[in-house]
């Protein structure tokens, strides 16, 4: 697992090598997204409004809206708009309702068309209200009409107290004053009583529900609509992209460093060098439909090595070159004669060991071979006393090194130690004429390394053209 952190550096990375992968599968998802869409059809929603008058308490309201979409309500809103082959069980996944502020319950219907969506919308508000009508104030209900009966009960006893009170004389003895005194405080209790009733009767103050009008026909379809499923789909695919990126990048096992490259190979570090280049890692070049879609996409170089570190001095630059040529003599008297070891592929690689090539002079005598990396295999060198791999950071696996290093024991070739090439942005080009400090002319960015014949150099190459 690597241990770098996700920075908004690194999704920056990503948006800038990687942006014509990143918009390539945008497209696709938008693609699926709109063959998504057709498998649903488009659906439209209708809203219509039902006021319910007197005093409600937040519970009661939400009793109301569960009665709305109750079976009761749906299937007779079915009934009553007769749709061939659609059912209550049907339109209750099609019917929703919820309390808003003010006594108010929002009753909505979504169908395939503008006009069912209204429909359903207005026939259920309909049966709704009248289902809560019935509710309230139904007197055919034996417990709905015991009020109204006690009402005629309280009347009738009010006229039998008028005439007892009439019985009782007209007020000339102190029995008959106190009977009238009586049966007139009955006669205000039970008035008071059936005012009381009124009151508390819900049937009273929540009756008569209002529908706030018909439903409007809905202009647009209902979410998710399919721009939605089209933009849904492209944003997916590029978030996907992008985190599948940074999932790759934790948990590469691929070397970046010296240390890590030199102990993949099982030898010693001999240093770094630079050449000038336009951008990180190895370019493959090699054909095919698939390098050629590799390369349009910018799939052939990793998106996740440092950028090219600013162009330093030539003379810096040779240094490093002549310190590892120094580390290989090894206080040797004779020339020694190496192999070097390019991964295929790795133009950084290639520069940097032609460079070595020119910086050695011919001590110690180096030959170069490109290597494939997927089955290498290193040649007999029966003059070689080891050979020496030179390739770029962060380009190869563990494994893969790893192979790089078989192939050389197989061949009887000692890894004398590994050098790691990187690149530096080049300077602007000079005008022809004299090169600085007598160097020897720069390689050409887009010069790669052949695999055979090998490139011999000193007094070899010249028995050679001998």
């Amino acid at each position: 697992m690597s241990d770098e952190t996700i920075r908004l550096h690194t999704i920056g990375l990503i948006l800038r090598r990687r942006w014509r992968l990143l918009t390539v599968l945008a497209v696709l998802g938008a693609l699926l997204g709109y063959g998504t869409s057709l498998l649903f059809p488009p659906r439209y929603t209708a809203s219509v409004s039902v006021l319910l008058p007197g005093a409600w308490q937040e519970r009661e309201l939400l009793t109301q809206a569960e009665i709305a979409t109750s079976s009761v309500v749906v299937d007779r809103a079915a009934a009553a708009l007769g749709w061939a082959g659609v059912d209550g069980r049907e339109l209750r996944e099609q019917v929703t309702a919820a309390a808003a502020d003010g006594n108010i319950i929002t009753i909505s219907g979504t169908a395939d068309t503008p006009e069912h969506a209204q429909q359903l919308s207005d026939q259920v508000a309909k049966q709704f209200v009248t289902f809560a009508a019935r509710i309230a104030g139904d007197t055919t209900d034996p417990e709905a009409a015991q009020p109204e009966a006690l009402r005629q009960m309280v009347v009738q006893a009010s006229r039998r107290i008028t005439d007892l009170a009439d019985a009782a004389g007209p007020g000339q003895s102190v029995e008959s004053v106190q009977t009238r005194t009586e049966l007139a405080k009955l006669r205000t209790a039970l008035q008071e009583a059936v005012k009381k009733l009124d009151q508390v009767d819900p049937a009273v103050g929540k009756a008569d529900m209002v529908v706030m009008g018909p439903a409007a026909r809905p202009s647009g379809e209902a979410a998710p609509t399919r721009v939605q499923f089209i933009v849904g789909g492209a944003l997916s695919a590029f978030l996907v992209a992008v985190i599948g990126h940074l999932t790759a990048a934790r948990t590469s096992r691929r070397p970046r460093t010296g240390p890590e490259i030199a102990a993949a190979l099982g030898s010693a570090l001999l240093g770094t060098v630079d050449v000038p280049g336009e951008g990180p890692g190895h370019r493959p070049q090699g054909g095919g439909s698939w390098a050629r879609i590799r390369r349009l996409l910018g799939l052939d170089v990793r998106w996740d090595l440092p950028a090219p570190l600013p162009f330093g001095e030539e003379a810096e630059r040779r240094v490093r070159y002549r310190r590892v040529c120094d580390r290989l003599r090894d206080g040797r008297s004779a020339p020694r004669r190496l192999l070097v070891l390019v991964p295929e592929g790795d133009r950084t690689a290639g520069l940097a060991a032609e460079q070595l090539v020119a910086e050695a002079g011919g001590d110690p005598l180096l030959r170069v071979v490109e290597v494939p990396v997927s089955r290498p295999l290193v040649p007999d060198g029966e003059e070689e006393s080891g050979a020496l791999v030179v390739l770029s950071a962060g380009g190869w696996t563990a494994g893969e090194l790893a192979g790089i290093a078989e192939a050389c024991a197989d061949a009887g070739q000692e890894v004398v130690g590994a050098v790691v090439a990187g690149t530096v942005r080049a300077r602007p080009a000079r005008s022809a004429g004299r090169r600085p400090d007598g160097t020897a002319p720069a390689v050409a960015p887009g010069v790669t390394l052949a695999a055979a014949p090998a490139v011999m150099v000193g007094d070899e190459a010249r028995r050679g053209s001998g």
